[in-house]
């Protein structure tokens, strides 16, 4: 498979920073804007002691509460953009996952994504929320199927980005990064490089290049957000390489049969040029959700678009919500 192959070569290249890639560098503006979210973001940073550990997350806002689930290897700062434009109107709540971020698991806690599920439960009802509007990415898409399929009384809409659904998890394209996982080297083959050469984490073989449709993303500043805590210490990168493996196995094998029966409202927003999932998985759901509210297409989007477009994803929300 040509993607396959790629994500292999990305791999590779990565520990060879001197092959000399045609890597971009951030937009001045961009990297600005970043570099003060960053820095609102980390005074922002609140934690919640949970039996699952210590979990962090930012809270702005009021009303409503809107939760947002973040893809790997992100954090909650990837919805800083749509956290701007819908605090007026919710709540929101942005959780770093089990194993990712700066949230810090319990010894011996499990990380794949049943327990992250779990875990959002507790988060919330430490925050005395009993019911959330879901916005959701990449793996973050995952929990937030099986979160809403186990709690359903707790979600009034769901609001899905690219991401796994029950046909497509793990998707092909994950497969290379989950046998370095196992081999105990993901990050330090991949993550680490692109922490220390921003512009290879957003070259055509990096992070930016995979995810990304404007050069300019991730930022210097996005990238140390994301990465720099998953290869501070080894045993943050022993975290990151038991999240990956906890994808190993279809964490959605199953779920179909109930997302059959959920009657929460239900759209997406699809990035059409994500070369990580399947282009098939919006027809897939619109096929067994009885309240599927449609599906918005982004014609340059990859994975990681709801960074890039938070105009766009804030527009779908409050849509929904309404």
């Amino acid at each position: 498979m040509r993607r396959r192959e790629f994500l292999i070569s990305t791999g590779l290249a990565a520990t060879a920073i001197s092959v000399g890639l045609s890597a971009k560098a951030a937009d001045p503006a961009v990297a600005r804007a970043d570099v003060a979210a960053s820095r609102r973001y980390t005074a922002e940073r609140r934690f919640v002691e949970t039996r699952f550990g210590r979990i962090a997350y930012v809270d702005r806002g009021q009303g409503p509460t809107a939760l947002f689930l973040h893809g790997f290897p992100l954090s909650g700062f990837q919805w800083r953009g749509a956290i701007e434009r819908l605090s007026p109107y919710r709540r929101c709540l942005a959780p770093d996952s089990l194993g990712l971020g700066h949230t810090e698991p319990a010894p011996g806690q499990s990380l794949a994504p049943a327990a992250q599920v779990e875990m959002i439960a507790a988060f919330l009802d430490a925050m005395s929320v009993k019911t959330v509007d879901l916005v959701a990415n990449d793996s973050g898409g995952a929990i937030a199927q099986l979160f809403v399929t186990r709690y359903p009384d707790r979600v009034r809409t769901l609001l899905l980005t690219n991401c796994d659904v029950e046909t497509d998890s793990p998707p092909p394209a994950l497969l290379p990064v989950i046998a370095l996982a196992r081999a105990g080297t993901y990050p330090d083959l991949w993550l680490a490089p692109w922490v220390a050469d921003k512009a290879l984490c957003r070259s055509p073989a990096g992070l930016g290049g995979l995810c990304y449709s404007n050069p300019a993303h991730p930022t210097d500043a996005a990238i140390d957000e994301y990465l720099a805590p998953l290869v501070a210490t080894p045993a943050r990168k022993a975290l990151v390489n038991a999240y990956t493996l906890g994808l190993e196995i279809n964490p959605l094998a199953g779920v179909e049969a109930k997302l059959r029966r959920c009657q929460v409202p239900t759209r997406m927003i699809w990035g059409l040029k994500d070369e990580i999932f399947s282009p098939r998985s919006p027809a897939y759901l619109a096929a067994i959700l009885p309240n599927f509210r449609g599906v918005r297409e982004i014609a340059d989007g990859k994975l990681f678009f709801p960074e890039e477009h938070p105009d766009l994803v804030a527009e779908e929300a409050r849509a929904l919500w309404a």
